[in-house]
């Protein structure tokens, strides 16, 4: 088998036989979607959607020195992370970039659970074999003892309530417990990437299509539908959620993201990357780096990542994800623009599409924010 090959997950099988659109993510074949994307994205919004995640890269970090290390290895304060919590977080090169954005469960005392993009998880498990020299930790690639579905949406607390009888309720948003759902072991996970109420289920690959099939039909009355990786960017781009390679990379800090409220200097030790981080910290009290703002079109044309934003013919910014933006009926983008021209209801900003500068509004993201 070629290693250009693309890999598959446990769901493949059953995204072919329900008609889903397959497309290359990350090495991965995965459903793009299954039938029109607009109504995938607007059952998430309303009712709810299930996602197959399991591309995303697990990888399990145990042992006595477990905590000290990744305190050392990300940007986090990873030791203070109660039992059963997460915490989104951020793992740079030493001279500030960002590899990866991450979430960190910690699954017992001793033993945590990173999740990295899957563009980037050789990249972070690399880094953190490297990292873990001198410290009494076990680095372990566990990218195939998983597979990871989502449910999302207002509906999904209730129709996992109908398959689980661990304790909904109390599970705070970023936090995780070992329960059992429709008869199959499960960490259930209360995160997500939409904007919406929901959970991620990590489980065993071998209980993939069983996990998936119960959703489904519990979900059938809420209206739940299953969801390809075109609706899962909209409904993030809507809630203003970064994604590497787009408001992320390797040339930006956190503090140049925006996100520099991840790092946390206060914490115990030195940390890799802390020196060059302080200075991004420093540079950008004096010198506002460009901000991460929001887009909104007053015209129909979509804005895509890599258009210049402009101020009367002179540029100012770069788009960095746009799309038609399902919610709000118009298209939108998030974009780094100087920071003069960053406050909401800035006039005169336009969008170069081919050559025509097209007239966009500058507000505060999100786009979207669900109702509690």
């Amino acid at each position: 088998m070629s290693s250009n090959a693309p890999r598959h997950t446990a769901l493949d099988a059953l995204h072919r036989s329900l008609g889903a659109t397959m497309t290359d993510f990350a090495g991965w074949d995965m459903p793009l979607r299954y039938g029109s994307e607009r109504d995938e994205h607007l059952a998430v919004r309303t009712k709810a959607g299930l996602f197959d995640l399991s591309h995303m890269g697990e990888i399990t970090v145990t042992g006595p020195g477990a905590a000290a290390l990744l305190n050392y290895a990300l940007v986090g304060n990873i030791a203070s992370v109660g039992v059963g919590r997460a915490r989104y977080t951020m793992i740079c090169r030493t001279d500030g970039g960002i590899l990866d954005d991450l979430i960190v469960y910690r699954l017992e005392e001793q033993a945590y659970l990173v999740v990295a993009n899957a563009s980037n998880a050789q990249v972070v498990l690399d880094a953190l074999t490297e990292r873990a020299d001198g410290f009494d930790a076990v680095v372990r690639d566990d990218r195939d003892a998983y597979a990871l579905i989502a449910v999302q949406g207002p509906e999904s607390p209730g129709i996992l309530k109908s398959l689980t009888d661990a304790d909904l309720d109390g599970l705070k948003y970023y936090a995780g417990l070992p329960g059992t759902v429709a008869g199959v072991p499960a960490l259930i996970a209360r995160t997500g990437y939409t904007g919406e109420d929901g959970f991620e289920l990590f489980v065993d690959p071998a209980d993939a299509e069983k996990l998936w099939r119960a959703l489904t039909e519990a979900g059938a009355p809420a209206g739940l539908v299953p969801c390809g990786l075109s609706c899962r960017d909209t409904l993030r781009l809507e809630a203003g959620m970064p994604l590497y390679g787009h408001e992320l990379s390797t040339s930006l800090t956190p503090f140049d993201a925006g996100l520099g409220r991840v790092v946390k200097f206060e914490k115990e030790g030195d940390f890799v990357g802390r020196e060059a981080l302080a200075e991004a910290a420093a540079l950008a009290e004096k010198n506002p780096p460009r901000v991460l703002v929001g887009l909104i079109a007053e015209g129909r044309r979509v804005p895509r990542a890599g258009y210049t934003v402009v101020v009367g013919g002179e540029v100012i910014g770069e788009v960095t994800s746009g799309a038609p933006s399902p919610t709000l009926g118009r298209p939108i983008a998030m974009a780094y623009v100087d920071a003069a021209h960053a406050a909401p209801g800035t006039a005169g900003i336009g969008v170069d599409i081919r050559g025509s500068h097209e007239p966009y509004e500058v507000v505060a993201l999100p786009f979207y924010r669900r109702q509690k």
